[in-house]
């Protein structure tokens, strides 16, 4: 029985495609489909001649697709193996961190972290028992949302005053900077 059934149902014969690697076809809008606005079904661009619709629908869905010109380099095996190297290298897509100045001062927080670090002792008073930083956090935010120009008006100024101080601050680190640089330039 297994035999007759295998012959009943022989293997089906699939077509090949012959795709040209020097060039993409796409849809105008960039992508690799475009829809038949007959049977609405999305066909793959470079499959369209071999989309079994109409005749009509085959013309206005070539004249929609357009062919974009990609030139493809082949790499040879040889040339896709990793370079021997003895210098660690950074992860893909990370951008390696720049060294940064000890001697630099720290930026000064915005108007809200000096509210937040008001708010905290407040909120720890009121709420002894509440341990987690999420719950502070979003009572914070919410309360500072609500506040008044008038209210948010002391931790404005406080900014500017930290603004000016570090703008000091960075002005004296760069002019010792500039003397260590000429130091040693003459030497």
């Amino acid at each position: 029985m297994a035999a007759a059934s295998s012959k009943s149902n022989p293997p089906r014969t699939r077509k090949r495609v012959e795709v040209e690697t020097s060039s993409l076809k796409r849809a105008r809008d960039g992508s690799a489909f475009t829809r038949c606005e007959e049977c609405s079904k999305d066909v793959p661009v470079g499959l369209i001649d071999m989309h079994s619709c109409s005749l009509d629908s085959k013309i206005k869905m070539n004249l929609d697709s357009q062919i974009v010109e990609t030139i493809t380099e082949v790499r040879k095996p040889a040339e896709r193996k990793k370079a021997v190297s003895s210098e660690p290298k950074a992860k893909k897509g990370r951008k390696e961190k720049k060294e940064k100045d000890p001697n630099m001062p720290k930026r000064p927080p915005t108007a809200f972290f000096l509210f937040m670090d008001d708010f905290r002792k407040e909120f720890k008073e009121t709420h002894p028992d509440s341990k987690r930083a999420s719950t502070v956090a979003k009572e914070g935010g919410e309360k500072w949302k609500s506040m008044t120009d008038e209210e948010k008006k002391p931790y404005l100024e406080k900014v500017l005053e930290l603004k000016a101080k570090y703008g000091k601050a960075v002005e004296n680190a760069n002019a010792e900077c500039e003397e260590v640089l000429e130091i040693s330039d003459k030497e």
